[in-house]
């Protein structure tokens, strides 16, 4: 690779990481930066999935404080991730690279709404005496979901996770995106095994962006630990409506 690419993609590394350590979305930069720079859309993706994962790491070591009472949450849920983004992964080896273009925004969409009504479905669940045991199955449904959309190609998948944790957990949202970034990682890794198993990674540009990824994973951290939680979930809102623009015009 050019010099010039390489220095490129580690800037968009960093932004990346930062937009995924506070909400999620960085997908959204670094694959068109891969398509700008001749990468097959196939290609882009897989590099992309690799190449943002040091910065997940750097991420939950920046939010090692909020996670560190949640460890027994975060791995009951783990596990829905991980098989999620396998299943993801696989599917984006089988299916035409556009099967799920029409669906994403919609869902994004939602999740916006979920995000925004957030507080109050709290307050419901707590006059309820807590969440149903339905609702319970219901959202480990939609997180299992989530981790095949994160496997598949996985932009925004932090809204869309962030959105189904806040109506699981009456939580700040601190601690909330604390486990949002290890199960995006988990889906993210569980994807990396399928695609370094079959092969196609460009791996000097997964290597750019995540040298990048790191540093922007501790940005993320710094700015996502001191935001206050109505302007923290106006910044998640925010980045959503950015992901649905970005795909419905892509």
């Amino acid at each position: 690779m050019r010099l010039f690419e390489v220095a490129m993609l580690f800037l968009v590394g960093i932004v990346a990481g930062t937009m995924n350590t506070i909400v999620g979305s960085g997908g959204l930069v670094t694959f068109p930066a891969l398509l700008a720079f001749g990468h097959t859309p196939f290609v882009a993706n897989m590099t992309n999935n690799v190449g943002v994962m040091p910065g997940a790491l750097s991420g939950a070591y920046a939010f090692r404080s909020e996670l560190r009472s949640q460890w027994p949450r975060v791995i009951r849920l783990s596990a829905l991730s991980l098989v999620g983004g396998l299943a993801g992964a696989l599917l984006l080896l089988a299916l035409p690279s556009k099967a799920f273009s029409a669906i994403v925004p919609v869902l994004i969409g939602l999740s916006l709404v979920l995000v925004i009504i957030q507080p109050w479905l709290r307050k419901r669940a707590a006059q309820r005496g807590g969440i149903s045991r339905r609702h319970a199955i219901f959202h480990r449904i939609a997180l299992f979901l989530t981790g095949v959309y994160g496997g598949y190609f996985g932009a925004a998948q932090g809204v869309l996770l962030m959105s189904v944790l806040g109506a699981m957990f009456d939580d700040t949202i601190q601690r909330l995106n604390s486990i949002k970034i290890i199960l995006a990682l988990w889906a993210n890794t569980a994807a990396a095994i399928v695609f370094i198993v079959h092969g196609g990674i460009a791996w000097e540009a997964a290597g750019a962006i995540g040298v990048g990824s790191i540093i922007g994973g501790q940005l993320g951290g710094h700015i996502g630990r001191r935001l206050p939680e109505p302007v923290y979930r106006g910044v998640i809102v925010a980045f959503g409506i950015a992901a649905i623009v970005k795909l419905l015009s892509s």
